[in-house]
């Protein structure tokens, strides 16, 4: 396979010519005029946080391993080439099953393997107050229960990498030590903890905050309170769900300031209702709304929101709308600084590094990278590679 587009990074006209899931070699391109309609090319983008997609949830007790493919294979088309499937806060059946599922569409799909780095276990050990605990439902959160977790790491074929868990919760401490021993991460969220609780699951080694400055109160004291304290906390990433939503461009440029390009990821936290037409859906026994306009609520209300109805092309182009950063940052966002937290390798752009691409047209100021391909390990997935002249 062999294209011509221009560098994410720097627009320099390159030709890539890619053999058995490798790129073989990036050259520079001799063009006979203007590349203006040429693609950019970048690496396949990361998120780490995706719960489902068109009715369907990684949540679902009743979850079949057909509609775990199903998903994955949604996401090729807005770019994204691995996955975290996240399931959140419910009982240990429907989480077992869950992680169940995924284990079996990966084992017997190569593909869907590969496109999963590994699963994100949002909650059970959760805040059980209002706000923080956000949309998942308080009859399930439980205090951190690491015999619990082995049997749902069991059931997932050792695949769960990233836990998210509130760092006042019952056990937390114990918890994380016993996770990141055996290569888990952990990520705060969720939560209503003081500084001494952030700064001791820090300690027991905690690397990342979840969709820093949601799952959180209405109201909160000026300061101190959990947003600044893990703010100021260099120790820990941030993810952000930058779909225009949940965070204002203020908060985002202050968040990204605070932490540096490098150590944000951005996730769209699509909810499995994300793809589907608006209106009221009930799922768990909660009722939620996709409303005209783009976001997932809480049904019969505007300011409680449910996970993002957007997909990660989307939050890659509004991150750079809303920070005037270039475009290689926000492309970072949500591919090289998600592998460099989790430890999965990362896509680079030379000779060698793991064939995972999108092309895209974008502009400054877009709301939305216009994914014209997606390669992954090598393989034409989605769309064409043919260019515009």
């Amino acid at each position: 396979m062999q294209f011509d587009a221009r560098r994410y990074d720097t627009g320099e006209p390159v030709r890539l010519t890619i053999h058995d899931g490798r790129i073989q070699s990036v050259e520079p391109a001799w063009p006979r005029g203007a590349v203006r309609n040429w693609p950019f090319v970048l690496p396949g983008l990361f998120d780490l946080q995706i719960n489902g997609y068109a009715g369907v949830w990684f949540s679902d007790e009743g979850l079949t391993p057909d509609q775990v493919l199903t998903v994955l294979d949604a996401y090729w088309q807005f770019g994204v080439t691995r996955i975290c499937p996240t399931l959140i806060t419910s009982g240990f059946e429907a989480l077992r099953a869950g992680f169940a599922a995924i284990r079996a569409a990966c084992e017997r799909e190569p593909w869907a393997d590969r496109m999963v780095a590994g699963c994100h276990l949002e909650g059970p050990y959760i805040s059980a107050e209002d706000g923080p605990r956000g949309a998942h439902p308080a009859n399930h959160v439980r205090p951190a229960d690491w015999r619990e977790f082995e049997r749902l790491q069991e059931a997932a074929g050792g695949r769960i990498l990233l836990v998210t868990l509130a760092a006042e919760a019952g056990g937390a401490v114990d918890f994380i030590r016993h996770a990141v021993s055996t290569g888990v991460t952990i990520a705060i969220g969720h939560t209503a903890a003081t500084g001494e609780q952030i700064g001791d699951a820090v300690d027991a080694g905690a690397r990342l905050s979840t969709h820093l400055g949601n799952g959180a109160h209405g109201m909160i004291r000026r300061h101190p309170n959990y947003i600044w304290e893990q703010l100021g906390e260099a120790r820990l990433m941030a993810s952000l769900i930058t779909d225009g939503h949940h965070l204002p461009p203020s908060v985002v440029r202050s968040i990204v300031a605070a932490k540096g390009p490098k150590n944000i990821v951005v996730t769209c936290d699509a909810s499995g209702l994300a793809g589907c037409p608006p209106g009221e859906y009930e799922y768990h026994g909660s009722r939620y709304e996709v409303l005209a306009d783009g976001p997932i609520v809480i049904a019969g209300q505007r300011q409680f929101l449910a996970g993002s109805g957007s997909a990660t092309h989307e939050c890659v182009a509004r991150t750079a709308a809303m920070t005037g950063l270039p475009l290689a940052a926000a492309c970072d966002m949500a591919g090289r600084n998600p592998s460099r937290l989790l430890g999965c390798e990362e896509v680079l752009l030379q000779r060698g590094s793991r064939a995972d691409l999108a092309l895209c047209h974008w502009s400054p100021g877009d709301e939305t990278l216009r994914i014209q391909a997606t390669i992954a390990d090598g393989v034409l997935r989605y769309g064409t590679l043919a260019r515009e002249e």
